[in-house]
C-alpha cells in the first residue's frame, strides 16, 4: 500500500521545527507531505530549505481544517492518507501495526494509533485517546478520556478494537472511502468533522478501529485550547450538525430537541462558573445550527442510517452525577 503522512500546517514554523524530525525518523516507507493553509510566517520557505523532500502543497485560503485537507488531498497520489496533526511526536515502528490492520480486516476503513499526551506521557492525550464514541444524545467521549477526565495508560487498551470515530491528531484512512464520502465538511470549519466523516462512512458500511499498538504522542491545544470559547462554540454547533445529517428523521429531532435542553443547561453552569464568554458561545452555536438548518437537512445520507450508533445512553449523567471517570466503568447499552 501505498502511505502518504500529511501535515496539515498554518503559522506552524516552530511545531514543523520540533516535530517533524521524529516523523522523518520513524516513517520510511512513507511520503510525507505538508499542506500549507496559506500561512503568514515562513513556514513554506523554511520547509523548502531545510526539508526538501518533503512535498509542500500549497492552499490559497485558510479554510480551517476540513477545506485545508478537501483542496490539500487532491494532489497527493497514495492509496492511505494519514492525516497527522503538525504537534504530534511519533514513535518507532508506529506505522506496521496500521497497516497490519489495513491488511487483516479488509473492512477496515479508518484507524487511529494510541494517542499520548505528551507533557505527561504515562497519560491519555485528550483529543483521541484509545478511540472515540458517542452517547445516544451524540455526545462524544474516548476510551481513556471523558469530558476532562484523562486516565492513566497502564496497559487497558493495549488492543485492536472497533470503535465510533478516530481522531483527527492523527487519522488514517483509505483515499477512495475518503473520495467516496467527498471528504470533510467544509461547514464544520475545524472540530468534530471526524466524527462527521467517521458516522457517514459507518453508514455506508465502512468500519473504524483504534490499534493499541501503534502510539504518538499528542501536545495538543496548538490552534485552540480546549476551553477557549471558540472551540466550545464549533463544538456544539458541529455535534448538533452531525446528529442531523447521520441520524434518521424522527430519531434525529427528538435527539436534536434533547441537545438544545442539555445545551442550556450547560450555558446556565458557566454563567454559575463566571465562564460568560462559553455561554455565549453556546447560544452562538444555536444560532448557527438554526440558520443553516434546511442546508444541514439536504445533505443528509442516501445511504442506510446506522441504527446502534452510541455506546451508552447519556455520558453526561454517568460523568456529572455518578462521578465516572474511566471508559471501561461505563454501563455500555
Amino acid at each position: 500500500m501505498k502511505v502518504a503522512i500529511v501535515i496539515l500546517n498554518w503559522n506552524g514554523r516552530a511545531l514543523l521545527e520540533r516535530f517533524l524530525p521524529s516523523v522523518i525518523a520513524y516513517s520510511q516507507g512513507a511520503n510525507i507531505y505538508v499542506v500549507d493553509n496559506a500561512s503568514s510566517d515562513d513556514s513554506v520557505n523554511f520547509l523548502k530549505n531545510e526539508y526538501p523532500q518533503i512535498g509542500v502543497i500549497q492552499n490559497t485560503t485558510n479554510g480551517g481544517f476540513a477545506k485545508g485537507y478537501n483542496d490539500g488531498l487532491q494532489h497527493i497520489d497514495a492509496d492511505i492518507y494519514c492525516l497527522l496533526n503538525s504537534d504530534v511526536e511519533v514513535t518507532p515502528n508506529w506505522l506496521n501495526p496500521i497497516l497490519g490492520t489495513f491488511n487483516n480486516i479488509s473492512e477496515a476503513a479508518i484507524i487511529q494509533p494510541k494517542i499520548l499526551d505528551l507533557n505527561r506521557k504515562e497519560y491519555f492525550e485528550y483529543a483521541g485517546a484509545a478511540g472515540g464514541f458517542i452517547d445516544k444524545l451524540g455526545y462524544p467521549f474516548c476510551r481513556g478520556r471523558i469530558f476532562q477526565a484523562l486516565e492513566k495508560d497502564e496497559g487497558q487498551y493495549d488492543d485492536t478494537k472497533e470503535v465510533f470515530w478516530a481522531t483527527g491528531a492523527c487519522m488514517f484512512i483509505k483515499k477512495d472511502v475518503f473520495n467516496l464520502l467527498n471528504g470533510f465538511d467544509e461547514d464544520y470549519f475545524a472540530h468534530q468533522e471526524e466524527i462527521d466523516l467517521c458516522w457517514r462512512a459507518k453508514n455506508n458500511g465502512h468500519k473504524v478501529y483504534y490499534v493499541g499498538n501503534s502510539k504518538i504522542y499528542h501536545m495538543g491545544g496548538s490552534t485552540l485550547k480546549n476551553m477557549d470559547p471558540k472551540k466550545t462554540f464549533l463544538n456544539f454547533r458541529n455535534s448538533l450538525y452531525s446528529i442531523t445529517k447521520n441520524l434518521p428523521g424522527k430519531r434525529a429531532f427528538t435527539i436534536v430537541f434533547l441537545r438544545l435542553l442539555l445545551d442550556g443547561i450547560a450555558a446556565m453552569r458557566f454563567i454559575f462558573q463566571f465562564k460568560f464568554n462559553h455561554c455565549i458561545a453556546i447560544l452562538r452555536a444555536h444560532l448557527s445550527f438554526y440558520v443553516n438548518f434546511r442546508k444541514l437537512y439536504k445533505k443528509r445520507e442516501k445511504a442506510n442510517f446506522l441504527l446502534k450508533y452510541y455506546s451508552t445512553t447519556s455520558i453526561v449523567w454517568s460523568h456529572f452525577v455518578h462521578q465516572v471517570k474511566n471508559f471501561n466503568i461505563l454501563v455500555k447499552d
